[in-house]
């Protein structure tokens, strides 16, 4: 489902933490410090006590480091589609998949329908 550093993320501070650090620097490259601030972007993103934890587990010994970070599974709508897909099969339901991708409730929920019943064929 997530890769690179946001699988690293969500092991560590779980998945809510990760997308949320997806959505504030997915695609781009960023400095975590050993230490964040309160006003570092991390802290904003996840909140202060979360992103000390994640600087403190993934730098080990570091004193910080600039990390790339892939876009999420809501950085594009194929990926957004697949994680759909796999939410779906773990019985997710539609909110919160919609919550998780990016995609709409209705999306989520159009998107069951097809495979339900298959023979109705892609909208978009």
């Amino acid at each position: 489902m997530l890769t690179g550093v946001l699988a690293d993320i969500a092991r560590i501070a779980g998945l809510d933490a990760a997308l949320a650090v997806a959505r504030a620097r997915g695609g781009t490259r960023a400095y975590f410090p050993r230490a964040p601030g309160p006003d570092h972007w991390l802290s904003r993103a996840v909140g202060a006590e979360t992103a000390a934890l994640i600087c403190r587990e993934l730098l080990a010994n570091q004193t910080g480091d600039e990390i790339d970070i892939p876009q999420g599974p809501t950085g594009t709508l194929r990926a957004a589609r697949r994680m759909a897909a796999e939410m779906d099969a773990s019985g997710a339901s539609a909110p919160v998949i919609a919550v998780a991708t990016g995609l709409t409730d209705r999306t989520v929920r159009r998107m069951r329908a097809r495979r339900r019943h298959p023979g109705q064929g892609e909208l978009w």
